[in-house]
């Protein structure tokens, strides 16, 4: 039987099984892109464990702020 290989991030609590993220906070399948773009570029250090660190290829802040003025603009038609 093969144990699973899991690594949490010290920085932000990020946690990989078996070279999968998942969401520190729910659990659920994460993306290391989205990851970086959300936490790691802006809160990351050196301590990060994130190998897209650095990634512009993620959702960031800015884009969901964007998704929601969209959808709030299409409720006020």
């Amino acid at each position: 039987m093969q144990m699973s290989q899991t690594k949490t991030c010290p920085k932000c609590g990020a946690t990989w099984v078996d070279g999968q993220h998942y969401w520190s906070g729910t659990g659920a399948l994460g993306n290391e892109d989205d990851l970086a773009g959300l936490v790691c570029n802006k809160l990351g250090n050196d301590d990060c464990i994130n190998p897209k660190r650095g990634s512009e290829e993620g959702i960031t802040w800015a884009d969901r702020l964007d998704s929601l003025n969209k959808k709030q603009n299409e409720l006020d038609l």
